[in-house]
């Protein structure tokens, strides 16, 4: 026996490695999501982490989406991450036009979401922190430093 090969294995050629005799194999199985699939809303999708029930296969000691913290913040995020997966439905299926009017939608949504954050908020990134001629990004307070009003939180 070689010393480089372990006990109970079978040698392959280069470049195929080394299978134990009794390794099971498995075949693999991509779900794809066909045109016309139902969407979950926005916040369901980022839960699940997919905007298509089709393709929501959980983990078996995962069978139930996360929950989520509401807000505005919560609710950007969920529309930005339906924009990101209608994007790579649509990098496959570009023929498709009602997913293609749905991203234009969800886009809009997002903005308008965008800007109602800023507004309440001040800027999400540096490259929104010009606001009348002045830079803000430095400009307290902090999302995180506000307070409800009535109370310490």
């Amino acid at each position: 026996m070689d010393s480089n090969t372990a006990p109970n294995s079978r040698h392959c050629e280069d470049g195929q490695g080394t299978l134990s005799h009794c390794s099971p194999l498995a075949v693999p199985f991509v779900p794809f999501q066909q045109q016309g699939s139902k969407l979950y809303d926005q916040k369901d999708a980022l839960a699940n982490g997919t905007l298509f029930p089709g393709l929501n296969l959980p983990f078996h000691l995962k069978a139930q989406a996360a929950t989520l913290a509401e807000g505005a913040a919560a609710e950007l995020q969920a529309l930005n991450f339906v924009i990101t997966e209608l994007g790579l439905y649509l990098d496959t299926h570009q023929e498709d036009a009602e997913a293609a009017a749905l991203f234009q939608q969800y886009t809009r949504l997002a903005e308008q979401g965008r800007r109602r954050y800023e507004a309440m908020y001040g800027p999400l990134t540096q490259a929104n922190a010009i606001q009348n001629g002045v830079y803000t990004w430095l400009n307290d307070p902090w999302p995180w430093e506000y307070r409800r009003e009535g109370g310490d939180n």
